[in-house]
């Protein structure tokens, strides 16, 4: 066997250039399949770890104000396991030197201790004391952006009260491993924080003394989380509960669930195309190399070599190319899944991230690449196992060829004759150009996928930000606030124009279908923030009834001059039925909207607004921040410029490493298949072409033929290309739609 051994390594040394072509395919279809299943492993165990460790809760719920002995009635509710209740307070900070507006999230935790659910991971400090009420934790992103550590101070309005505060540590929270604000798609912690204070101090500050507005708690083992959900609404519903919910719909936790399901629908996706080519591949180099050592086949069999040992023979030689991808892939895996490693260590907050390359996963891509290049080379091998020594040691019979029909045609009749021999080649061995032609199609297709994502990605941002959301600032207000508030907004320096909205929770119903969500009363005709159809036209908003997003629609089953059942989470809670006036189609969010002063009417309230979209003059925005932080009413400031301008550093971040990704892939099977072509068709050929030059054609019209040849079957590949890719970018498409934004499907 040691003479079959030192064959193998010959022939790989002789066809290095094609092997390498192979190889580089099976090495990007491995990096692929490492790179996504490291990733989604790595998130997944470091959130079930984080979420174990630091007591996750199951079940939350917000309300308006429940006195503190409810918490007893809570732990009574049959699959309850561990209650806590707490404060959160929206409030705006003040750091030292930073001009911008920044949010920020109060959340209580218990005096003296640390809580029981939803445990903090601390970075860096201590708790806060319960005697001293100025302490704070603060979210450790936060604390980096700012250059901050314990011991330095900052200033909050809550509630419209001014507190000097002191950080006494940084900490990291299950529940807040994807720190966004509540109307923001992407972390923003320069101007983003979350904070924990004290039980006691908090209250005070929120004016909650004696009280709590959110519940968080665990459900006992086999217990139903829904019944839970449903007892706990009953008992908070005087209290103005707006809708308990579980795990799953919890912010955080969704965009953490969102994004590991694409990273499966990826990993079940590129590396099949990747290694179905290497697959092609294989099968033709296989099969010209039993083609070419017919007389070597019939020499060692005569010489006693078995079936067995001349199929372990070529099939070494298909290990040995798919380990040289392999070993490379590994490489490049690991290489990559560290770099996407540091990428999403910024926008999932973990106390740890490790990217480990894990044995199983090195071992389930060498799985997959050797099952497709077997599969590949299982015909051509069982081929040569096949063949009996005497009929191997006479030459291949020759081909016999017939005229088709392609040399009928009037246009090839009209052609040079070297040009015609590429035409009639082609045209003889149909499915081998057919695979060549899919193989070069699979490249463009990649590329196309590649640019559909990043143009898609930026044409829904031009849509929500020039179309949709024309604002400067969106305030957010303590309490629902009389109109009259948005007259004093006017009236501030660099404030050229001033709408008011009304945002009012609730849940909608349709047979059996239902969804959390909120109305949003806008102005009648408003100018900052738009209403658009399918083909991006404004939609007029009626004086009365809903119009949805049509993807809520859709969801809910509702169609245009149904009735949709509302159930109103706030204020004097009911249950009305309301015509569907339309539907609209906007790239972000799973919205509801009214006319503002019906949802008014709606809400058996005066004309109320919860907050404002203003239109500034920029030149004066340090004195617009510094007025604004004066107006207790406002909790909130909203930049939409520093929305969108992250929306794209995340494009930039994400989007364009894709598709750099996806165009060296693309053009590593591009060359493999075309190289693998033109290397195969000269070995093939040769003597064809010889006899070629004898016969008087000139050097430059034998290398046409090969030449030609290729770039006919690119030319050829390149609109299959487009109509995969499309297919491609459509299921990408599909895989990547969620509640929280819809990706234009734009090629």
């Amino acid at each position: 066997m040691r003479a079959l051994n030192r064959k193998v390594l010959r022939d790989m040394l002789s066809m290095k250039g094609q092997i390498a072509a192979i190889a580089a395919v099976i090495a990007a279809g491995i990096m692929t399949l490492i790179v996504s299943a490291t990733t989604i492993d790595a998130l997944t165990r470091t959130k079930d770890r984080f979420y174990r460790d630091f007591a996750f809760a199951e079940v939350f719920a917000d309300l308006t104000r429940a006195p503190d002995h409810v918490e007893t009635r809570i732990q009574e509710i049959p699959g309850v396991n561990r209650v806590q209740t707490r404060v959160a307070a929206m409030a705006r900070l003040e750091v030292a030197d930073y001009p911008d507006p920044i949010r920020g999230l109060f959340v209580s935790i218990p005096d003296g201790h640390e809580p029981d659910i939803n445990r903090l991971f601390l970075r860096e400090g201590r708790f806060p004391e319960s005697e001293r009420s100025e302490e704070v934790l603060v979210s450790a992103a936060f604390a980096e952006a700012h250059g901050l550590r314990a011991g330095d101070s900052l200033r909050a309005i809550i509630r419209g009260g001014l507190e000097e505060l002191t950080i006494v540590g940084l900490a990291l929270s299950p529940e807040q491993v994807y720190q966004i604000a509540p109307t923001d798609l992407f972390p923003d912690y320069e101007r983003y924080a979350v904070l924990w204070m004290g039980r006691r101090a908090l209250s005070r500050a929120y004016g909650m003394e004696g009280a709590f507005n959110q519940v968080a708690l665990t459900v006992q083992r086999g217990a139903s989380a829904d019944r839970v959900i449903e007892e706990l609404d009953w008992l908070l519903a005087p209290y103005g509960g707006i809708g308990a919910y579980a795990r799953a719909d919890q912010s955080s936790h969704r965009w953490l669930a969102e994004e590991l399901e694409q990273l499966r629908g990826m990993a079940r996706v590129m590396p099949v195309i990747f290694l179905a080519v290497a697959a092609f591949l294989l099968h033709v180099l296989m099969g010209r190399i039993i083609r070419t050592q017919r007389e070597q086949i019939a020499v060692l069999k005569a010489f006693g070599y078995r079936n067995l040992e001349m199929g372990m023979h070529f099939g070494g030689l298909t290990v040995g190319i798919v380990s040289v991808g392999a070993i490379v892939g590994i490489a490049l895996g690991a290489w990559a899944a560290a770099g996407l490693g540091q990428v999403y260590l910024h926008y999932f907050l973990f106390p740890e991230l490790d990217f480990r390359v894990r044995p199983h996963v090195i071992l389930l891509g060498v799985v997959v690449a050797g099952g497709a290049a077997c599969f590949g080379a299982f015909a051509a091998v069982r081929a040569a196992i096949q063949l009996p020594p005497a009929e191997a040691m006479r030459p291949a019979a020759p081909e016999k060829f017939t005229s088709g029909r392609v040399e009928h045609l009037p246009f090839i009749r009209a052609l040079g004759q070297p040009t015609r021999i590429i035409f009639r080649n082609l045209s003889r061995h149909p499915l081998k150009t057919s695979l060549s032609v899919l193989g070069i199609s699979c490249s463009t297709a990649l590329l196309l996928v590649g640019s559909f994502q990043f143009q898609a990605v930026e044409h829904m941002i031009d849509i929500q930000y020039r179309l949709v959301q024309r604002m400067d600032l969106h305030l957010t207000f303590t309490d629902p606030t009389p109109e009259r508030a948005l007259q004093e907004l006017r009236h501030q320096p660099g404030v050229l124009y001033a709408e008011g909205y009304r945002a009012v929770p609730v849940r909608l119903r349709h047979g059996v279908m239902s969804y959390q969500t909120s109305i949003f009363g806008m102005e009648s005709g408003s100018a900052l923030r738009g209403l658009l159809d399918a083909d991006y036209q404004p939609v007029a908003l009626p004086d009365e009834g809903l119009l949805l997003t049509w993807y809520l629609a859709d969801y809910l089953g509702l169609e245009p001059g149904m009735e949709v059942q509302v159930e109103i989470l706030e204020g004097h809670q009911r249950t009305l039925d309301v015509p569907l006036a339309g539907t609209v189609d906007e790239p972000l969010g799973v919205s509801a909207y009214m006319e503002r002063r019906a949802l008014n009417r709606l809400m058996r309230e005066g004309s109320a607004v919860s907050g404002a979209m203003l239109l500034i003059d920029r030149t004066q925005e340090p004195l617009l921040y510094e007025r604004l932080w004066d107006q207790a009413r406002v909790a909130g400031i909203g930049l939409v410029r520093d929305a969108e301008r992250i929306f794209r550093e995340h494009v930039s971040d994400t989007v364009l490493g894709f598709m750099m990704v996806l165009l060296l892939c693309a053009g590593s099977i591009a060359f493999a298949v075309v190289y693998n072509n033109a290397r195969m068709a000269l070995a093939e050929r040769g003597r064809e072409l010889a006899t070629l030059r004898v016969l008087g054609f000139t050097q430059a019209e034998v290398s046409w033929i090969l030449v030609g040849e290729i770039m006919l079957l690119t030319l050829a590949a390149i609109p299959l290309g487009w109509l995969l890719g499309t297919g491609f970018a459509d299921a990408l498409n599909q895989a990547m739609t969620i509640d929280m934004y819809r990706i234009p499907f734009i090629v």
